[in-house]
């Protein structure tokens, strides 16, 4: 025999491929149709055996169809995961071969199959969408290696038989229900919320390119062609952006622009892709399978650098996708009552979608601070972001529950679960009835005491639930969103139109602009950006605002030219110490000055605030009030710095409550402050949208709350049960007593002889 002899005939990928295409046109039954096409893969790769393994629920790997084995051993012979060398390769999630498999370590004998003459082994994964669906194996009975060709072709079978089993096409068959061919069994993904709200509706898998819909290339030639022309394009986009001057030096966005260069002229990655047309697949299908080898790879990578090269190169792939289907310029419907899946969205990309039909978005990334987070929460659409693993589990159809409350995410939930939510959906839809009842009714406590509640927004689509909400204006207006969404800076003819309209839109009633709070995490690609390590307390808000004047200067100009004939109250953020306000102020009163000498019509009145939210200024407060017309307390922040305590940290949470005797000797210490000098002050942010939060910052003499629009019925429900006197003579008597260590807990269990009604600690319990 000579050495030749031992390599298997391999006829080529093509042949092999259109074979398949050939037997899936036919209407055999699913056992037929695996079982022939174990035979044409043998015959084509010149095997001995060739055999499919798919994998169960409990994770073994079941043989369900084989040439070549025993055909009593058929959805007989079971593997548990990582068992043999089956196993070995569903655990990697990559090709291996063994020329002598009797002598590996992790040979698995089972007589029942009849394999014992074979010796060499070579089995590839069957894998979509990073998931492991299960294993092509194919034996022969010389000790021989297997060569690159052969298992290239293994893995282009085992690509189309990873889309054939997930069409759900074997499932009618008896021999398959009970592999995991589609996901069916309900799951739970634990992740964390990002906007709340609960949702019951439909799964929407949402990649950013469109899935293959032809697998096997009719023109190899055509198909190289049409692969190198999206690339070109490909590469023409990331330079023309890069060259255009759009997006700056030494920002993220640039290097991560950069890396799509340096990526998309990677030789071995575009080898990948052409060596995978030449085996007969279109150019879709190519990137889809080497995109799929790069995501299994990247589930099990440790190394930190090795996992962003393949997210880089996996997002490559994506908008290579998109180039190859440019001419398909059709719009995705939205279903009914839609939860979209998905890796990440960005802010700009959200407020595309069809708001009458997405209900909720669930993320495999994301954070309460991410942009697509906070205009969730403008939108009132309910988020859960960390939901690790949810684009692989998930199908596009499947039924889904969306807690944003509790950060959880149910697909294809049971019967008991979808109960529960039902049963929860259904009282805070009587609650909201309540709140309705309330929306015009004043913020009035049960002794008397009336509360101003303001609303917050940073989008335009935002102010269309001030009348909505019963909210008595806009106590904060986040003006970085506009900028955060945009590409370049917005011109001042831009700003001041989104500033009127705001205007327009609030009416009568009186709108706080806060100038621009950039920096820490809020970054845009045309502003200076740096690494620091505690971006939080770093280059960021009036710091940035004072060090780059002319970005400042630029806004408020915009401000000013809106506000013509208006009230206008600007609100500067982070200020440290006096000077700070000081030099903001002086800005405001230059850009007044500005527009009476050209011409423009100035404001009616102008009002200068700032955030107080810093312990520097909460502890000598007196400079900043002295100058200040109106104060912000920015009790988030605040609080987080007061315990030296990241409030998104779920190691120190348990470190961070406001209600607690030094937080509150804090903030009545403020609040007499203010009254010292005559000067108001609003509560805005998180703090002040917590029912039992508001009804203590009531008792200590805060009289404006500015909070989400959907907080406010909750809160004034329960302003409504509260005898603020009452409460605050409960809080005196508590705060001194020097074995108080939970004064949330008491408070709570206190009720009515801390002045709360049982309406007021039910809705406390509710949120």
């Amino acid at each position: 025999m000579t050495p030749d002899s031992l390599t298997p005939a391999v006829r080529g990928p093509r042949s092999l491929l259109a074979r398949i295409r050939d037997l899936m046109a036919q209407q055999d039954d699913a056992q037929a149709r695996l079982d022939r096409l174990t035979d044409i893969i043998a015959e084509e790769t010149a095997s001995d055996v060739c055999s499919i393994y798919l994998v169960r629920p409990s994770g073994a790997l079941e043989l369900s169809a084989t040439h070549g084995l025993k055909a009593e051993a058929v959805h007989t012979t079971r593997l548990r995961a990582g068992e043999g060398l089956v196993g070995l390769v569903a655990r990697r999630a990559r090709p291996f071969s063994v020329e002598d498999a009797p002598s590996h370590p992790d040979f698995a004998y089972r007589p029942e199959t009849g394999e014992e003459p074979f010796k060499s082994f070579v089995g590839v994964p069957i894998l979509r969408g990073g998931r492991l669906v299960g294993v092509l194996t194919a034996q022969t009975k010389a000790v021989r290696p297997s060569t690159e060709e052969e298992i290239e072709t293994l893995q282009t079978v085992a690509m189309l038989l990873a889309e054939i089993v997930a069409s759900g096409d074997l499932v009618s068959s008896e021999a398959f229900s009970g592999l995991e061919v589609r996901l069916s069994k309900p799951e739970r993904f634990q992740g964390k919320a990002l906007s709340g709200g609960l949702v019951v509706g439909v799964a929407v898998k949402h990649e950013p390119h469109v899935r293959a819909q032809r697998m096997v290339a009719d023109d190899e030639t055509v198909e190289l062609q049409r692969l190198d022309e999206a690339i070109g394009r490909l590469r023409r986009s990331v330079d023309q952006l890069l060259d255009s001057g759009r997006v700056p030096m030494g920002t993220p966005s640039r290097e991560v622009l950069e890396a799509y260069r340096m990526f998309a002229h990677d030789r071995g990655w575009l080898n990948q892709l052409r060596e995978a047309v030449r085996a007969g697949l279109t150019a879709e299908a190519a990137v889809e399978r080497v995109r799929n080898e790069h995501r299994a790879r990247l589930m099990k990578a440790r190394d930190v650098h090795f996992r962003e090269r393949l997210h880089d190169l996996e997002d490559l792939a994506n908008r290579l996708l998109r180039h190859l289907a440019r001419s398909e310029d059709v719009a995705d419907q939205l279903p009914e009552n839609a939860v979209l899946i998905a890796r990440s969205v960005g802010p700009a990309e959200l407020l595309d979608f069809d708001r009458s039909r997405l209900a909720g978005i669930a993320l495999e990334e994301g954070s309460v601070t991410s942009h697509a987070a906070i205009v969730a929460k403008a939108l009132g659409l309910p988020m859960v972001g960390r939901v690790e693993g949810a684009l692989d589990r998930i199908e596009d159809g499947d039924p889904v529950i969306l807690d944003g409350e509790f950060g959880l995410l149910h697909a294809r939930p049971s019967e008991e679960v979808r109960a529960v939510y039902d049963e929860r959906i259904e009282s805070q839809a009587a609650r909201r009835r309540v709140y309705a009842g309330l929306r015009g009714a004043p913020a009035t406590t049960r002794d008397g005491v009336r509360l101003s509640l303001q609303m917050n927004a940073g989008l335009l689509i935002e102010m269309s639930r001030l009348a909505d909400s019963g909210a008595e204006g806009v106590g904060l207006f986040r003006t970085e969103f506009q900028f955060m969404v945009s590409d370049t800076l917005p011109r001042l003819n831009a700003q001041t139109e989104l500033y009127t309209a705001i205007f327009e839109a609030a009416g009568d009633q009186p709108v706080v602009f806060r100038t621009l709070d950039l920096g820490g995490d809020k970054v845009t690609p045309y502003t200076p950006s740096m690494r620091e390590p505690n971006p939080a307390m770093g280059w960021r808000a009036l710091r940035m605002g004072l060090d780059r004047p002319g970005l400042t200067r630029y806004q408020l100009r915009a401000l000013v030219r809106a506000a013509a004939g208006r009230d206008l109250k600007v609100l500067f953020p982070m200020v440290a110490k006096p000077a700070e306000f000081a030099e903001a102020r002086a800005m405001l009163d230059q850009e007044v000055e500005h527009a009476r000498r050209h011409g423009h019509e100035p404001p009616k009145s102008v009002r200068a605030g700032f955030m107080l939210e810093t312990p520097a200024i909460a502890f000598q407060p007196d400079a900043c009030l002295a100058m200040a017309d109106f104060v912000s307390l920015g009790a988030n922040d605040l609080m987080q710095y007061f315990f030296a305590a990241d409030r998104e940290n779920p190691k120190v949470a348990d470190r961070y409550d406001a209600i607690s005797p030094s937080a509150i000797a804090l903030l009545t210490s403020i609040r007499e402050a203010c009254d010292r000098h005559g000067k108001p002050i609003n509560v805005c942010g998180e703090l002040a949208g917590r029912p039992l939060e508001a009804c203590v910052l009531g008792a200590l003499g805060y009289r404006t709350l500015s909070m989400a629009a959907g907080s406010i019925g909750p809160v004034k429900r329960a302003l409504a049960g509260c005898d603020l006197g009452k409460l605050k003579a409960w809080l005196d008597e508590a705060v001194t007593d020097s074995g108080c260590d939970d004064l949330r807990a008491r408070l709570m269990e206190a009720g009515d002889a801390a002045g709360l009604s049982p309406e007021s600690v039910d809705t406390f319990k509710s949120i």
